[in-house]
């Protein structure tokens, strides 16, 4: 029996476009976002065995696909047993990326116990989050990390992310019940709506990049992608005039940055869990 152990940030869209093609390697998202200091801790312990794939979230045992589909993809053929052990940071299917964290965390463990390469874990990763309909630009940033911009769809080197200079502490706020992204990133009218929403942003961002803009457009996109909701809305507008804040893609949750963060933080705990975190810089590593 062998193991180790991964962590992997979390990862936040300000807005986006999808773009899908035949190649899952090509198929992603263009857009800007973040990844944060809060994310996923997974140990992956490997022994023999028959090909068995056992997933543990925070002490109790999951259906975790994305974070299955990676490993599995990883084994191949291999007559090995998996079990996988992690722990989320933030709530899921709330626009923090932790079914990207989880399995990227997952994946860059069992490469190491693998004696494969870490663009493998991205690689196994990527494919499991677009096959599963639960992302499509995470992995992609989080090989970034940091402030990043999508420019061209797909995992690189098919796509291209750019790391944009910027740090800054925020609050995230969970403001609602979870939303599942499939069901947004999957649905024709809705994914037009977005589409034409992040197109305008896209556009835009690309003559000012910097942290700034992708904030202000991040607003933007929130209200015109036809995505808000009545919880979010209402959260936002009571932070109005303590900071910055927009929704996080796609979740009924927010972020918000300004100079008072605890008032920010009283504000939005009256609609559900806050937590504190900041940009994450250091990117996903084993532990």
């Amino acid at each position: 029996m062998r193991q180790a152990a991964a962590f992997c940030p979390g990862h936040i869209t300000g807005f986006f476009q999808i773009c899908r093609h035949e190649n899952v390697l090509e198929t992603g998202s263009r857009g800007a976002g973040f990844c944060v200091r809060l994310g996923a801790q997974s140990r992956v312990v490997l022994k023999e065995g028959a090909g068995k794939v056992e997933v543990r979230i925070n002490g109790a045992r999951a259906k975790a696909h994305v974070t299955e589909r990676a490993v599995r993809h990883l084994l191949g053929e291999e007559r090995l047993d998996v079990d996988v052990f992690t722990t989320l940071q933030l709530p899921v299917s709330q626009g923090f990326g932790m079914s990207a964290a989880g399995a990227l965390s997952s994946a860059l463990a069992l490469t190491e116990l693998l004696g494969l390469g870490e663009e493998e874990a991205y690689t196994a990763a990527h494919i499991a989050e677009v096959e599963s309909g639960t992302g499509l630009g995470d992995v992609a940033a989080l090989q970034c990390t940091g402030v990043t911009y999508r420019k061209k769809e797909g995992l690189p080197p098919f796509g291209e992310v750019q790391r944009i200079p910027g740090d800054f502490d925020m609050v995230l706020a969970r403001v609602g019940p979870s939303i599942d992204t499939s069901s947004v990133i999957l649905d024709p009218e809705k994914a037009a709506a977005i589409n034409r929403a992040g197109e305008e942003c896209l556009e835009r961002f690309a003559k000012k990049r910097d942290l700034y803009n992708l904030l202000d457009l991040a607003v933007d996109f929130t209200a015109s992608s036809g995505l808000l909701t009545e919880r979010v809305r209402k959260a936002l507008v009571s932070i109005d005039g303590l900071g910055l804040g927009s929704m996080c893609m796609v979740g009924n949750s927010v972020f918000a940055a300004g100079p008072d963060l605890d008032a920010l933080e009283r504000q939005l705990r009256r609609f559900g869990m806050t937590f504190r975190t900041c940009v994450d810089l250091e990117g996903a590593r084993l532990l």
